[in-house]
């Protein structure tokens, strides 16, 4: 007999569900990247406006005269141009970006149309995280709070009286629409 729902996935014909399954079903939450800033800050964006994470080659970036300081310029996304930018700069971060290596990770982020390759420090995990935790976000300096959604507290690994990790969730609508890569 083959079953209509394909949430029937059994184990050698019994009716238990696969334990990956289990999992899967488990899981609450929305899928989010993790990443770092050079400031070693951590932020989150929702994978679902994530187009593609790439390591690009420092080189492969081809800088625009009288562009904003805060592009690094752009490169070829199979047959797409888009702009790099520098997120750390431009969240106002004084930390450079350290460009001075084999390859800077981009996460090209996408709406509608409009496609931009942020360029970050480094890369962190894919992870679930549940929206209805995430809270309105204290202490964020006034110029870039119009692009913070809000913020987790992750309990810090280690001791338990270690104060939490703040996560910020990064509106990914806000950066690609921003007055601010123009100037």
């Amino acid at each position: 007999m083959v079953s209509s729902n394909p949430a029937d996935i059994f184990i050698d014909g019994k009716q238990e569900l696969d334990p990956a399954f289990q999992e899967l079903q488990a899981l609450e939450g929305e899928l989010h990247l993790r990443f770092y800033l050079p400031s070693r800050e951590e932020f989150a964006l929702p994978a679902v406006s994530i187009r593609e994470v790439m390591q690009q080659e420092p080189d492969r970036i081809t800088p625009i005269p009288n562009a904003s300081p805060l592009l690094l310029g752009t490169i070829n996304l199979r047959g797409q141009v888009i702009w790099v930018a520098d997120l750390g700069r431009f969240l106002g971060n004084n930390a450079n970006l350290n460009t001075d290596r084999a390859e800077i990770p981009v996460i090209a982020v996408e709406d509608q149309e409009t496609l931009l390759g942020l360029a970050i420090d480094s890369l962190g995990n894919m992870e679930w995280l549940d929206t209805d935790n995430l809270q309105p976000a204290n202490d964020v300096p006034d110029h870039i709070a119009p692009y913070v959604q809000g913020e987790w507290q992750i309990p810090a690994d280690g001791a338990p009286s270690s104060p939490p990790q703040i996560l910020r969730l990064l509106d990914h609508v806000a950066l690609l629409r921003s007055a601010r890569w123009a100037t």
